[in-house]
């Protein structure tokens, strides 16, 4: 395979966290072939972005000196300044090239491609996997708790930043100005919020991934009612543009209500299968099995849930027959535990 071509291949099946590497899926190929795998519903014309180039990115402008570069898969964003770049999330699988991009960029704009800043959205190492390459000059800013998880997770990609907050931080560089903000835990304990007051759009990553649905259970969620609430926080900012931090395009406020919608039905179908699927012939089947009997109880409740949704959203948001079903049962298991819907006292 070229260089070229393997970038490309890169770009259009980079994997999100904890998806098996090529590397590994390449070693499986004898075990299944194409004709194993199952089909899946075309994906929308509306849910794909503009294409890579032959190095495997794309970068534009977003509004005024900010500008968004994606392989398809991940994003980031970078601001210009009289001062330097502000860049936003380091994600590995673009690496080297948000330099590239920020040369492009500053090339023909006539600023300084030197990034000054790097603000970290959270933890995981898919967003932040290439911090390391912008050196040890970078002031890289996040919130208090990414520096307690960094120094934890110890991985010498990822440096800790310099500067963290509990609340909010303003960042002013070189004239410009970006808000920082934590409005509680959603899908990490430290995942932000980055305005751009002046540009008119809202970074927020793992949470609305524009045009599909949710990644495998919610995005990895680790707080499903936080992030069930972050929409509605987001909605609270004036923005226009919205920056997600998956998959190859940006997003917009009526992405947002989508999204808000699809979750909102995904809840109701829940709070329906939890009294509609009667749990007595699982369990007179498997007898005192109870892991097989719960087992396949909650995928009928998930069933029940979910294919009304996938049917609804099919062709509207991409993948919703893919991953539709995990993100049920994870918001299924946090209804019942977290809120207590269904909860059942003995008598």
């Amino acid at each position: 395979m070229s260089s070229t071509n393997r970038r490309s291949f890169l770009a259009t099946g980079a994997a999100l966290a904890a998806v098996p590497t090529v590397a590994a899926l390449a070693g499986q190929a004898s075990a299944a072939t194409s004709t194993d795998l199952p089909d899946y519903a075309p994906i929308p014309p509306s849910a794909l972005g503009p294409a890579v180039n032959s190095q495997g990115y794309y970068v534009g402008r977003i509004e005024k000196n900010l500008y968004w570069v994606t392989d398809g898969t991940y994003q980031s964003a970078f601001l210009t300044t009289r001062e330097g770049v502000v860049l936003f999330d380091a994600p590995p699988t673009i690496g080297h090239n948000l330099q590239r991009a920020i040369d492009e960029i500053a090339s023909a704009n006539g600023v300084s491609n030197r990034v000054t800043h790097l603000v970290y959205s959270h933890h995981h190492a898919d967003h932040l996997g290439a911090s390391s390459l912008f050196g040890k000059n970078v002031v890289r800013i996040g919130h208090a708790e990414t520096r307690k998880l960094l120094a934890r997770d110890n991985d010498p990609a990822r440096p800790v930043p310099d500067i963290t907050f509990e609340k909010s931080h303003t960042l002013r560089v070189g004239g410009e100005r970006v808000e920082l903000a934590w409005h509680g835990t959603n899908h990490t304990p430290d995942n932000v919020y980055i305005h751009l007051p002046d540009h008119k759009t809202l970074m927020l990553v793992d949470v609305l991934l524009p045009g599909w649905v949710p990644f495998d259970s919610f995005n990895l969620n680790e707080d499903v009612p936080g992030s069930i609430a972050a929409p509605a926080k987001a909605m609270s900012y004036p923005w226009k543009h919205f920056v997600g931090g998956h998959i190859g395009r940006l997003g917009s406020r009526q992405d947002m209500v989508v999204y808000q919608q699809y979750v909102d039905d995904i809840i109701a179908n829940v709070k329906k299968a939890l009294t509609a699927v009667d749990p007595t012939p699982f369990f007179v089947k498997y007898g005192n099995n109870s892991w097989a009997a719960v087992k396949e109880y909650q995928a009928a409740q998930v069933a029940y849930a979910s294919a009304p949704v996938i049917k609804k959203y099919t062709g509207v948001l991409a993948a919703a027959d893919v991953y539709t079903a995990s993100t049920t049962f994870i918001i299924l298991e946090s209804l019942r535990l977290d809120l207590g819907v269904d909860s059942q006292v003995h008598a």
